[in-house]
């Protein structure tokens, strides 16, 4: 089952960088999709530290490879963020559901997919001569990008206690 926001990672190396896109996705309702192989082993301690305890929450989906994927989600609106895109992530009206892709770590999204969908990648700019942000930064930036332009669907009504009102 997806959600309105769908993260899909491709071949997660480092198992911090999952568990901090897993606790953001707890925050934002955000469906998880893991294409394989993983650097690691979902049971690893350093994953599970980084999500905290918000594990219940998420809705994680497993692929074999690409085509897995692509053969489960034959309707996706996909967007893949790579440093390599010409164009900015802001430049791009996302549509619900949406599906934002990130490769791994160490290579990024494989080169032939980026040329095949060269209509739909995206890149968060930064400065010359940087390779790139860390994963689950990037994810963050993207998604919540994407919740501000649907008025973030999932936000919880504002507290009053800073004003006292």
């Amino acid at each position: 089952m997806s959600s309105a926001v769908n993260i899909v990672l491709h071949e997660p190396e480092i198992p911090q960088n999952t568990g901090n896109i897993a606790r953001t996705c707890a925050a934002t309702g955000a469906s998880l999709h893991i294409i394989k192989p993983m650097g690691f082993a979902i049971d690893d301690r350093k994953l599970k530290r980084a999500g905290l305890d918000y594990w219940y929450l998420l809705d994680i989906t497993y692929y074999e490879d690409l085509d897995d994927f692509f053969t489960r989600n034959p309707e996706a609106a996909v967007y893949y963020f790579t440093t390599k895109a010409p164009r900015s992530y802001t430049e791009v009206s996302y549509p619900l559901p949406v599906y934002i892709m990130f490769g791994k770590e160490t290579a990024g999204l494989p080169e032939s997919l980026l040329r095949e969908h060269l209509d739909t990648c995206v890149r968060i700019p930064m400065r010359e001569n940087l390779r790139s942000l860390n994963l689950s930064n990037s994810v963050a930036v993207a998604v919540y990008e994407v919740l501000r332009q649907h008025d973030f669907p999932m936000q919880q009504p504002g507290s009053d206690y800073l004003t006292g009102r």
